[in-house]
């Protein structure tokens, strides 16, 4: 493996919140190997010159899902699994280009595709999976309309759910998904947009059939996300012992106490709200979905800045779909209203890795961590904009020590 020496470089230390200016970064290995104020001799190294750009940890979504090349979940079900495959892996290098060098899949991938990427058969950023999310009968996880009966069980049928009622049926569930490899097990909790017959309003699944799942993914040495806008939903399921809150838009200030005394993970997902709004129909979403959109699109950005003011964690997350997926780095402007700059680019590395439980390794730029790193040209904790600029963001990413995009 090739060894690089980047020199010239603003470091932007994500722990610190601040940019170190003329370090010298020794690649080696995959690994960051040396980070220091001197220039670093290494033999038979590729050395580049950042000009005083800014190095920084590779970014990390937290909330996407990557085999939805449509945003007609109906249609993603009956497609070719082999059509889905290659329409990920056209979004899995979208997302790579954009300075993603890991994402985690809240509902579609599968282990296949995550030996795909780490076989090296896809360029793609680093996949971390949880399979199917588990849904009840009618839930966010069940595509069919009103008048159809018939469902097709076959787990190798693309879709992004998987139904299952009672308590027997979640735990076998979950654990066929721990068994397919899983990092993480999702459930739907609640109500969603594109979902045909259910409401955003609506509770789902039974107190009994969470804490089974939360059960069989902490014996796994796992933990559970779950789908959920209502302040009700998020505050049973915090207190069932869930770890990660996909969305939370509607949540109140006492559920956004309790996530804070438990420890749990608020991934917002602005950027699909807006990108609904505009362009849904177009991506796919069936026009009589669209409006129930509107209940959440607003409640999003207030539900960020009353977990930011609590000190709850927040990860980086997206749900974007189809055509939409382009929008990937537009959470960083969206979010940027309540949070700071510093804390928006936490998100999106460190605070994401902390939520993989990956720490020890991704999100920061220091020796032995990953070499996932990304060029940008200026300083974003000074103009969060520039991230989501494409003439300034990435010039060059690089994942395990593989450069994959270099534009310098």
């Amino acid at each position: 493996m090739t060894s690089f020496v980047f020199e010239n470089a603003s470091v932007l230390d994500v722990e610190k919140g601040e940019i170190l200016p003329d370090r010298s970064v020794l690649v080696r290995d995959g690994r960051i190997a040396e980070v220091s104020e001197e220039p670093i001799r290494a033999s038979n190294a590729d050395r580049i010159d950042l000009a005083g750009r800014t190095l920084m940890p590779g970014l990390i979504d937290c909330h996407v899902h990557v085999t939805a090349y449509t945003a007609n979940f109906a249609e993603l079900a009956r497609s070719s699994p082999f059509y889905v495959a290659a329409r990920a892996a056209e979004v899995l290098e979208g997302m790579l280009r954009r300075g993603f060098t890991t994402v985690r899949d809240v509902g579609g991938a599968d282990f296949g595709l995550a030996r795909a990427v780490e076989e090296g058969f896809i360029k793609s950023p680093r996949l971390i999976y949880a399979g199917k999310a588990l849904s009840q009968t009618g839930g966010h996880g069940d595509v069919r309309g009103p008048g159809h009966e018939a469902y097709d069980a076959a787990y190798s049928q693309p879709g992004l759910g998987y139904i299952c009622d009672g308590v027997p049926e979640v735990r076998r569930a979950a654990r066929s998904e721990i068994r397919r490899g899983a990092h993480f097990i999702k459930i739907m909790g609640g109500g969603g947009i594109s979902s045909p017959t259910d409401r955003i309003t609506s509770d789902q699944f039974s107190e009994e059939e969470i804490a089974a799942v939360v059960e069989e993914a902490e014996m796994a040495n796992l933990y559970v996300a779950v789908h959920a806008y209502t302040a009700r939903s998020v505050k049973r399921c915090v207190r069932l012992g869930v770890r990660s809150i996909e969305h939370g838009n509607l949540a109140d200030d006492e559920a956004i106490q309790l996530m804070k005394e438990k420890g749990a993970f608020l991934v917002p997902t602005l950027a699909i709200y807006r990108a609904l709004v505009e362009e849904g129909v177009a991506a796919g979403l069936p026009q009589e979905l669209v409006g129930k959109t509107y209940e959440v699109l607003d409640a999003g950005i207030q539900a960020v800045e009353k977990a930011y003011r609590a000190g709850v964690p927040m990860a980086y997350g997206t749900d974007l779909l189809g055509i939409m997926h382009r929008r990937q780095l537009s959470e960083f402007i969206l979010r940027a209203e309540v949070v700071k700059p510093v804390d928006l680019i936490r998100a999106a590395t460190i605070n994401g890795a902390r939520l993989l439980r990956r720490e020890s390794e991704l999100g920061v730029i220091a020796p032995g961590y990953r070499a996932d790193l990304i060029v940008v040209d200026g300083n974003p904790i000074d103009d969060i904009k520039i991230m989501a600029d494409p003439q300034r963001s990435p010039k060059l990413v690089m994942k395990d020590g593989n450069l994959l995009v270099r534009e310098l």
